[in-house]
């Protein structure tokens, strides 16, 4: 495992735990489904890290016995964050540095945006994008040089990458429109309690002598 996605693996587990403490075979199922189909965790990754992150204190277990009526009589090993692990946990998601945009990592960043603040979202937003942008162009000036040298095949492919990258551009530009308009709400003033307003404009159905 690079050291990339034992990251990205560390922060799927830690945002998982800050939910909700786990046994392992329900947050290998959520830590998937976080990961996306396309990068299914095997229990030969997800213990491993489990017990890294058991020595470092981010995590403890403990057991549980089994549910009356359940299948299996075995007991449970459930495991839950620490205030070690909640304040690392912390410390990820507020990172915006370029390892918050690239493609390992981003769709997991954006998996706890909830937990993230408005300004940070938006710079890994910005981030992402800019990204992207720089990657659709060098891909469109490729295309343009190699369209009369290679097969309809091979220029579909390279189209369907040109289309699936203009996509998430047009998506990342709506999120941060989105987080914009949101700002500025937030960052409006109530006009109904504001100290500009005169004593009838407070209270219309009282006459001010």
């Amino acid at each position: 495992m690079t050291a990339r996605r034992g990251e990205t693996l560390e922060l799927a587990i830690l945002g998982l735990l800050h939910e909700t403490p786990m046994h392992g075979y329900e947050l290998r199922k959520q830590v998937n489904g976080v990961l996306g189909w396309g990068r299914l965790l095997s229990y030969g990754s997800l213990y491993p890290a489990l017990k890294k992150m058991l020595r470092t204190g981010w995590i403890r277990e403990h057991v549980t016995a089994a549910e009356p009526g359940a299948v299996s009589r075995r007991h449970r090993i459930v495991y839950e964050l620490t205030p070690a692990g909640d304040q690392h946990f912390q410390g990820l998601v507020a990172d915006v540095g370029p390892s918050a945009w690239e493609d390992d990592t981003f769709d997991v960043r954006f998996a706890f945006f909830s937990r993230t603040d408005m300004e940070a979202r938006l710079r890994i937003l910005e981030g992402r994008r800019s990204r992207l942008q720089e990657r659709l162009a060098r891909v469109q000036h490729q295309l343009e040089r190699t369209q009369q040298q290679v097969d309809r095949y091979a220029m579909e492919l390279q189209r369907h990458g040109v289309e699936s990258v203009e996509r998430e551009v047009r998506w990342l530009s709506d999120l941060i429109n989105a987080e914009r308009r949101d700002d500025h709400r937030a960052a409006a003033p109530d006009q109904h309690t504001t100290a500009a307003q005169t004593p009838e404009e407070m209270a219309p159905w009282v006459r001010f002598e």
